[in-house]
């Protein structure tokens, strides 16, 4: 069993200014979205690091709202009714990545509209960048001690490790360190060494569907469900609301391949 280690959730004081870890993960996070999206623009024609800038600034803000908004109606819906206000206590914690999906899903739209380029076109560019960003996410969570694991079936498992923010003080499984590894670490290889040959448009965002999805339902069986509760028999909320991204990105990926259209810059007409 590991010694979960007790790490103090403000990263950074300075005088009244304190800086926690989970949002200095997303700083983190939206810093290597960005660094490896500049690098994209040298191998792809029509991109720009200015768009790039643009398009993080686009993404961050969809991220924090619809991943916000997200959380508070697909696992706090309740507590809002009870607490409307609940809903801007960002600082509270409370994300979720089916929330932050469809609101940087919207933002793009926007500013596909202001560059003219077409939203699959930057989807597929900007995909293979997002999964460091889940991976400091994750990393954020374990710091937080939130998010954690299902208990193990036995105590002396290698990996597992009692939280102290557990109120049953239970032995489990670091589910946060699994996601950072499938969902990060692992899709971003997949993801990166996939988009570094031309392929048809919508083929980079549909694996990301797929590969996310598979990920993150596969790391469910070993998480807690939110508020210990399963959503459908067996299957947590997390691995309903996955379903449909295996699903559609399965039906993307089929498509790509039979339209095989390829994207070499800007398109102004599509």
């Amino acid at each position: 069993m590991l010694t979960y280690p007790n790490i103090d959730p403000i990263a950074v004081s300075l005088g009244p200014l304190q800086v926690h870890w989970y949002g200095l993960m997303y700083l983190l996070a939206f810093l290597f979205a960005w660094g490896l999206a500049t690098y994209r623009t040298k191998q792809r024609d029509g991109w720009t690091p200015d768009m790039v800038s643009d398009l993080i600034f686009y993404g961050a803000l969809g991220v924090v709202v619809g991943g916000r908004i997200g959380y508070v109606f697909f696992y706090g819906f309740e507590q809002f009714l009870a607490n409307p206000l609940w809903l801007f206590q960002v600082w509270t914690g409370g994300m979720s990545f089916h929330g932050g999906f469809l609101g940087v899903m919207i933002a793009m739209l926007f500013w596909c509209k202001k560059y003219q380029m077409t939203w699959f076109q930057t989807l597929d560019f900007i995909a293979p960048c997002v999964p460091t960003g889940l991976m400091f996410g994750r990393i954020g969570n374990f710091i937080g001690g939130e998010l954690y694991g299902r208990q193990v079936s036995d105590p002396n498992f290698a990996l597992g490790m009692i939280f102290p923010t557990d109120p049953l003080q239970l032995v489990r499984h670091p589910s946060q360190l699994y996601q950072a590894l499938a969902e990060g670490l692992i899709l971003f290889i997949v993801l990166w060494w996939f988009s570094s040959k031309p392929r048809p448009r919508m083929a980079v965002s549909a694996l990301f569907l797929i590969g996310y999805g598979i990920a993150r339902f596969v790391v469910e069986f070993f998480r807690e469900p939110d508020h210990g509760q399963l959503f459908i028999g067996w299957m947590s909320k997390g691995q309903f609301l996955t379903v449909p991204m295996i699903l559609i990105g399965l039906w993307m990926m089929w498509y790509a391949y039979q339209k095989k259209t390829y994207d070499w810059g800007p398109l102004k007409n599509s």
